[in-house]
């Protein structure tokens, strides 16, 4: 698809997160089986939840531009996703885990509130004026997630400073 106008573009970005979102309804909930953090697991479970309805109301934005809703590999997810495999496979203490967790969890919100951002002004630019609600009720949910995960890591991340170094 050429991107030659802020329709494509939108469109463009709009299957982007499409993926994304999808991709993280089965990312969450193993980020909650691998968290030691009862805390920390009921915050993946919770948001994947949450991120179900992204899936839902990304599906009306497509409607409401008419376009069939279609996902587009997200790089940027694919690449995030990867650094979070990482922290899963190596982290060998549970407080360095749930950290690691937080952080990747971090990158992906930060992401997403970037994306859902640019989506909303565009939409608005666009006078999708149905698509900038559904688009802003989602990136406040993010950077609600967002604070959440910075509340619980200020307790993960001492449990961390206290894991034994390996020799």
């Amino acid at each position: 698809m050429a991107m030659d106008s802020l329709d494509a573009l939108f469109e463009d970005t709009l299957r982007d997160m499409y993926y994304a979102e999808k991709k993280l309804t089965k990312i969450l909930p193993k980020m909650a089986k691998k968290a030691s953090s009862p805390e920390l697991a009921d915050a993946f479970t919770s948001h994947a939840e949450e991120t179900e309805e992204h899936v839902t109301r990304l599906e009306k934005v497509f409607e409401i531009i008419g376009k069939t809703a279609r996902a587009k590999k997200c790089e940027a997810l694919e690449g995030l996703s990867a650094e979070g495999d990482h922290v899963m496979e190596e982290a060998g203490d549970d407080g360095v885990m749930d950290a690691g967790l937080i952080a990747s969890a971090q990158a992906v919100e930060h992401y997403e509130i970037a994306r859902y951002g640019a989506l909303s002004a565009w939409a608005g630019q666009l006078n999708f004026s149905d698509a900038v609600s559904l688009l802003e009720q989602t990136l406040e949910e993010e950077k609600a997630a967002d604070e959440k995960l910075n509340g619980i890591a200020e307790t993960v991340n001492e449990t961390a400073m206290h894991a034994e170094a390996a020799e």
